[in-house]
């Protein structure tokens, strides 16, 4: 069976070739997620973003993860949310996380971000290049992961609107791709780009573990795939992120495409009006891969009301706001997945200066989205309630 998803005002289409191989525990099936380890049962994923860094760690100055005993700790505050899911972050989990997901008996799916500033998606050796670093991210997860845990492969997440806006200037000609696994017309260069990454990624494990996992590519609402007054590149490159087995997408209350949205049918929301036509679009499974609020002390962008800000007293009902939004949305049944972003806060991010690991900024919202902050002695230490307002509508 051909897997499709046309877009009737674009002429845009998608399509899995049908002598590509399922894969083998989670695969789609009418519109959903089924677990053939479980007689084939629909799935539904109660997620958490994570990344392990604590202060003084960070990716942009390259520390390596410890193996040590911060997953174990980590996962089992996890499972008390009733999660069932862990959306990763870092590539290169070392084997202390995968024997933590073991013990809590938890499943995964392994985010990839690539160059999402190239200059351009389309050139030969960007292309080169982060392929090379997803047959990387896959042979980690055969040699040191969880396959049979693993969920899905994203492909790129949340690609840089300058750099999709310039990719689809340099090949105005470029709309069609049909790959070994893969078949989309009428797409965007940049959607093209993304067809061939995640072709490719679906052949090198094929052919390397005789295998595959479900792949997407994780998007975000200002670039689409809704139309809006307010997105941050042209309507002509909206992306709409549909290319292989599921719809990925970070969708935030705040959001640009988001707060421009009519309001929605039963809740009267934006949030559920944009979920309303997300919805009417596909007939593929729908994962929002990211949802939540960042507590930072202030907005540091009065333009962006929403991002930061939050009082931790205001996040539970926020959060089972956007429950009820989700699943009272129309076709609520093909979003399979949401992943509350994040458990912890990363003092990290994002990287401006070399200590900023070490500083969690007031004025920077993407270091205070965690369900949970870190004491003196790296503990996570709920924030309010909001730990107990997941927990809550998780388990549901």
């Amino acid at each position: 069976m051909i897997a499709t998803t046309a877009f009737a005002h674009a002429a845009k289409t998608s399509a899995i070739n049908p002598a590509t191989p399922a894969p083998a525990r989670f695969a789609v099936r009418d519109g959903g997620i089924v677990d053939h380890w479980r007689n084939a049962a629909p799935v539904q994923f109660r997620g958490i973003g994570y990344s392990p860094y604590l202060r003084g760690e960070s990716p942009v100055l390259h520390t390596p993860l410890p193996n040590d005993g911060r997953y174990a700790t980590h996962l089992r505050q996890v499972l008390d949310l009733n999660a069932n899911y862990l959306h990763v972050f870092p590539q290169r989990m070392p084997p202390a996380f995968f024997a933590a997901l073991d013990a809590a008996d938890l499943l995964y799916g392994q985010d990839m971000w690539v160059k999402q500033q190239a200059d351009d998606f389309l050139d030969a050796a960007t292309q080169a290049d982060i392929l090379a670093k997803i047959r990387a991210t896959i042979d980690h997860t055969y040699a040191v992961g969880r396959p049979d845990r693993l969920v899905l492969f994203s492909i790129g997440d949340e690609l840089n609107p300058r750099a999709i806006a310039q990719t689809d200037r340099l090949h105005p000609q470029v709309h069609d791709f049909t790959g070994k696994h893969l078949r989309v017309t009428g797409r965007t260069p940049t959607e093209i780009a993304l067809a061939q990454l995640i072709d490719a990624a679906m052949e090198y494990e094929l052919t390397r573990y005789g295998q595959r996992h479900l792949y997407c590519h994780t998007s975000f609402t200002h670039v689409g795939p809704l139309v809006r007054p307010d997105l941050d590149v042209p309507p002509a490159s909206a992306l709409l992120p549909d290319l292989a087995d599921l719809v990925c997408l970070n969708v935030y209350t705040y959001a640009r495409g988001v707060v421009t949205s009519p309001r929605g049918a039963v809740t009267g929301t934006s949030y559920q009006g944009y979920l309303d036509e997300l919805t009417a679009i596909t007939n593929k499974p729908i994962f929002i891969t990211q949802v939540g609020f960042s507590t930072s002390p202030y907005e540091p962008k009065p333009w962006v009301p929403g991002f930061g800000g939050h009082r931790v007293a205001d996040v539970p009902n926020k959060l089972r706001a956007v429950w009820q939004d989700i699943h009272t949305a129309k076709h609520h049944e093909r979003i399979i997945g949401v992943a509350v972003f994040e458990l912890h806060d990363e003092w990290w991010k994002s990287g401006d200066t070399l200590d900023d690991p070490q500083i969690r900024f007031d004025g920077d919202p993407e270091e205070w989205f965690g369900l949970y902050a870190l004491d003196n002695k790296m503990r996570l230490i709920p924030k309010g309630a909001i730990a107990d307002a997941v927990r809550e509508i998780f388990g549901r």
